[in-house]
């Protein structure tokens, strides 16, 4: 009797034991810092997460190192975001062989419709100018808290899926945080419900923030395209320093990823002023103002209504 029942152990699914009955954290697998923390928020004390793109790291422009294959090999839950942000990811799950359940965030949501080349304006959910590509997607969807309640949502599944013991616990963090996003997205329509929508006008670096800007009735002016992979050229620029002008923006803010020269030349030949610094793709370290998503969609709405002025 006796061996039998040892056999029968032996035979259990590995799928619903491993790290959780031997008291030890989920390993979970997340694409870049951003969802990285939205894991950490529905997963508490239950997870241990590993963010392959690191806080203040482009996720763009990222190369998969091979620790990154024995981190998603080991992980229980990979957590990506799609939408073709990360290019490094299907070849890197597909390598590391991983058993992992893959979650893609993003899945469910409202997605908006970009054009790849740069220097044009992006706001009120809508695309303007020429040279669109209607097939391309624009990936950063985090910057709709609206979008990220349906990436908690996924994770929350995601996460039961992985470890059914810890489904409750997962629900109540989701619980919990959603509301967090609800009284979040609430203070900031109110910072900018008192700025005429004319004057809510805005030049980035770089195309990250279409989500905010259909969000929030904000227009913004992108030097660069959906990715930080390409330069702008003389071209793009003297056409967005046109548009500057002609709309009266009143700042230009660089990303933390890209170089602050750009931002400056612009601003110098348009009359906006530089803004600061926005976080688009990555948190900040855990010393910065962005070191949570809470904390970096504070920080770029106060920021921009700061930059519009009275």
């Amino acid at each position: 009797m006796l061996r039998h029942a040892l056999v029968l152990v032996a035979l259990l699914p590995l799928g619903t034991a491993g790290a959780q009955e031997a008291g030890k954290p989920l390993p979970v697998v997340a694409s870049f810092s951003i969802l990285g923390d939205l894991v950490k928020q529905v997963g508490g004390a239950r997870v241990a997460v590993t963010n392959l793109v690191g806080p203040d790291q482009d996720a763009h422009v990222y190369q998969a190192k091979p620790a990154d294959a024995k981190s998603v090999r080991e992980a229980r839950l990979v957590v990506i975001n799609g939408l073709g942000f990360e290019s490094f990811m299907p070849r890197l799950i597909k390598s590391s062989g991983t058993k992992a359940h893959i979650v893609t965030a993003s899945t469910g949501i409202r997605t908006l419709e970009k054009a790849e080349k740069p220097a044009h304006e992006h706001g009120h959910g809508h695309r303007h100018g020429h040279g669109h590509d209607h097939g391309k997607i624009d990936p950063h969807a985090w910057q709709s808290i609206e979008a990220v309640k349906v990436y908690v949502a996924n994770i929350r599944d995601g996460l039961a899926k992985a470890d059914p013991a810890g489904a409750e616990i997962y629900a109540r963090n989701a619980h919990d945080y959603l509301a967090q996003l609800d009284t979040l997205k609430t203070e900031i329509a109110a910072l900018f419900a008192d700025v005429p929508r004319e004057k809510r006008v805005i030049i980035t670096t770089h195309d990250a923030f279409g989500y905010f800007a259909r969000d929030m009735d904000v227009t913004f002016v992108a030097v660069q395209g959906l990715s930080t992979e390409g330069e702008a050229s003389a071209k793009d620029v003297a056409r967005v320093i046109k548009l500057a002008k002609e709309r009266k923006a009143a700042a230009i803010f660089i990303e933390t990823m890209t170089s602050p020269r750009l931002a400056e030349q612009i601003a110098r030949e348009s009359g906006a002023r530089v803004g600061g610094a926005l976080y688009s793709d990555a948190l900040s370290d855990e010393k910065g103002p962005a070191a949570t998503y809470i904390a970096l969609m504070r920080h770029n709405a106060k920021a921009i209504r700061a930059a519009l002025g009275e």
